[in-house]
C-alpha cells in the first residue's frame, strides 16, 4: 500500500476514536494502525465528548504520561477519561476527585495513604487466600455444560478480592462490581443508565462507605482501604466528593484490569493454542504469559490528559487547554515496539514494557495484586483443566475506556 493510498483512508473530518461502539470489535486496531503510520497525533471531534487529540504511538504515549508538568490529569480540567462528566459531582457543584485526578504535590500524599495494601508484605499475606478462593471457584465449574466465564469466574474472583481489600461485607460484594461499572459508564457505553441514574448509584456507594468509614475511624485498627483512608492524616478529613472519588478509583483499579485480563486469557488460549501449549510444557512461563495477555488485551483503552501549555508534537501544536488522549490500546499494538503485536508471544523480550499500567507518577498502584491473581488463576488452570473451550465468539463491551467482555460462553474439560 502506497503512502498516498494510506492517507486517503483518513476522512476529512478525521477518525472519531471516542465512539464507544468501536471497541466492541478488534477492528478498531486497524484504524489505530492507520493513525500510527500516517497521523500519530490526530485531531477529531465527538458529538458528546468534544474536541480532542488522539495519541496512538507507544513512544508518544510514554512521553505524555511521564510529563506531568505539561500534561495534567486534574479533575479541574476533566480528569483522566474522555468524558468530562465522569468527574461531575452529584451535588451539581465541584468535581469528584481522586488521587489519580490530582497533580503534584496533591497526588502523592493521598496515594501514599493507601499504598500499603499493595506492598510486598501485603501480597504475601493475600497469597493463601487468593489460592483458596481460586480453587473453590474453579472446582465449582460444571464440566460439559456451557456457562459464562465472565460472570462465574472473572467477576466472582475479582469481586471477592475487592471485598477483602475494603473489608466489605461479603454478602454485598456484588455491589462493588455494579459501582465499578457505574464509575466508568458514559454516553454510548453498555452500562450507561443516564447521567442522573448513574450519579444516584454513586451517591448510594458514598452513603454505604461513609458508614463503614465512620465505624472504622473509631474502632480497632484494621488493614483495609477504608480504615487506611479513615485514619491517615492526609485522608481522614477529606470531604465527601474526595472520598467518593478515591473509592471509585480504588474499586475500578481493583476490578477492571484483573477481571478483563482473566477473560482475555481464555480468549487468547483459544486463539493461540500453540503458544499456550508452551505454557503447559514450561509452567515457569506463567509470569510472561500474564504480562503478554495484559499487553494484548489492554484492559483500559485510554488515559486522558489536558495540556497545561502549548506543546509541539509531530509538526502539530497541541494548545493549552486541549484534551489529549493516550491510546494505550494502540500503543500496546505498535509494530515499532512489539513485533507482530496482534499475536500472543510468551517469549517476547520486552513483554513487561506494555502500557497497560501506565508510566510516571500515575502508574497503577495495584499492578502486583492484579498480576498475582492472574498468576494463581493460571497455575490452577494448568493443574485442573485440559481445555477451556469457547462455545461462541465473546461479546465485548461498548466502551472507549474499559476494554473488556460482557459474555464469554465456554465449556471446560478437566484433566
Amino acid at each position: 500500500m502506497s503512502l498516498a493510498d494510506t492517507k486517503t483512508q483518513i476522512p476529512a473530518e478525521g477518525f472519531d476514536m471516542a465512539r464507544p461502539e468501536l471497541y466492541a470489535s478488534e477492528d478498531v486496531l486497524e484504524t489505530f494502525k492507520i493513525l500510527r503510520q500516517e497521523d500519530p497525533i490526530h485531531f477529531s471531534e465527538n458529538e458528546h465528548f468534544g474536541k480532542m487529540w488522539h495519541v496512538t504511538r507507544y513512544k508518544d504515549c510514554v512521553a505524555i504520561d511521564t510529563d506531568h508538568k505539561r500534561f495534567s490529569s486534574s479533575d479541574q480540567f476533566g480528569g483522566i477519561q474522555i468524558d468530562d462528566d465522569i468527574v461531575a459531582a452529584p451535588t451539581g457543584e465541584g468535581t469528584i476527585s481522586a488521587f489519580i485526578t490530582k497533580d503534584q504535590p496533591h497526588h502523592a500524599p493521598i496515594r501514599k495513604s493507601v499504598q500499603p495494601i499493595a506492598s510486598p508484605p501485603a501480597l504475601d499475606s493475600f497469597k493463601d487466600l487468593i489460592w483458596q478462593r481460586t480453587e473453590n471457584v474453579l472446582d465449582s465449574l460444571p464440566e460439559g455444560e456451557t456457562f459464562n466465564w465472565v460472570d462465574d469466574v472473572s467477576i466472582e474472583l475479582t469481586t471477592q478480592m475487592l471485598a477483602t481489600l475494603f473489608d466489605f461485607p461479603f454478602e454485598d460484594r456484588h455491589l462493588l462490581t455494579f459501582w465499578s461499572d457505574m464509575t466508568t459508564a458514559m454516553e454510548g457505553s453498555d452500562q450507561f443508565p443516564g447521567q442522573e441514574k448513574r450519579l444516584q448509584s454513586l451517591m448510594e456507594c458514598l452513603e454505604y462507605f461513609t458508614k463503614l468509614r465512620e465505624t472504622r475511624a473509631n474502632g480497632a485498627p484494621s488493614f483495609d482501604l477504608v480504615s487506611m483512608m479513615a485514619r491517615d492524616p492526609n485522608t481522614k478529613d477529606m470531604d465527601a466528593m474526595n472520598f467518593l472519588g478515591n473509592l471509585m478509583l480504588l474499586i475500578v483499579g481493583g476490578n477492571d484490569t484483573t477481571r478483563n485480563s482473566m477473560s482475555a486469557s481464555i480468549n487468547a488460549w483459544n486463539r493461540f493454542p500453540d503458544e499456550f501449549a508452551k505454557l503447559r510444557q514450561d509452567p515457569s512461563l506463567v509470569d510472561k504469559m500474564v504480562a503478554e495477555v495484559i499487553r494484548w488485551q489492554t484492559p483500559l483503552s485510554h488515559m486522558r490528559r489536558t495540556a497545561l501549555e502549548d506543546v509541539e508534537m509531530h509538526g502539530k501544536t497541541i494548545k493549552k487547554g486541549d484534551k489529549v488522549v493516550m491510546w494505550y490500546y494502540s500503543g500496546n499494538h505498535d509494530e515499532e515496539v512489539f513485533e507482530n503485536p496482534r499475536t500472543i508471544n510468551f517469549e517476547r523480550k520486552n513483554v513487561n514494557n506494555h502500557l497497560s499500567f501506565g508510566f510516571g507518577i500515575h502508574r497503577c498502584m495495584g499492578l502486583r495484586v492484579a498480576e498475582l491473581q492472574l498468576r494463581v488463576l493460571w497455575q490452577q488452570i494448568l493443574e485442573k483443566f485440559e481445555k477451556i473451550e469457547l462455545v461462541e465468539e465473546p461479546t465485548r463491551m461498548k466502551s472507549n475506556f474499559v476494554n473488556g467482555y460482557i459474555d464469554m460462553k465456554v465449556q471446560v474439560t478437566r484433566r
